[in-house]
């Protein structure tokens, strides 16, 4: 894979993320390393290895949902920073790519 400083500026426009010139020659120089370390792990041979699904030597326990205590939603309201009588007010943060 090519990693150059336009691959940088659109992995960055996705994450929403701006980078000085400098810290694109940085970032290239980064992931030339992870993707060479990747190719690195490529070359073990894997035949008969099974994958692994759990860290420890247990799988996860899960527990049943148990509801609990709730709030009234004007309990809940008060603590909002901002709110008007019946719901929190948020910013927006999903733009159309032309605003």
């Amino acid at each position: 894979m090519d990693v150059n400083e336009s691959l940088i500026d659109h992995l960055a426009r996705l994450a929403r993320l701006e980078f000085a010139p400098e810290e694109k020659a940085a970032m290239v120089n980064d992931m030339e390393k992870i993707i060479g370390f990747v190719e690195k792990l490529n070359e073990l041979d894997t035949t008969g290895v099974d994958p692994v699904r759990y860290m420890g030597s247990q799988p996860d326990v899960y527990r049943e949902d148990q509801s609990g205590g709730m709030v009234s939603p004007a309990e809940a309201l008060q603590s909002a920073p901002h709110h008007n009588n019946d719901f929190f007010k948020v910013p927006k943060v999903i733009r159309k790519e032309n605003q």
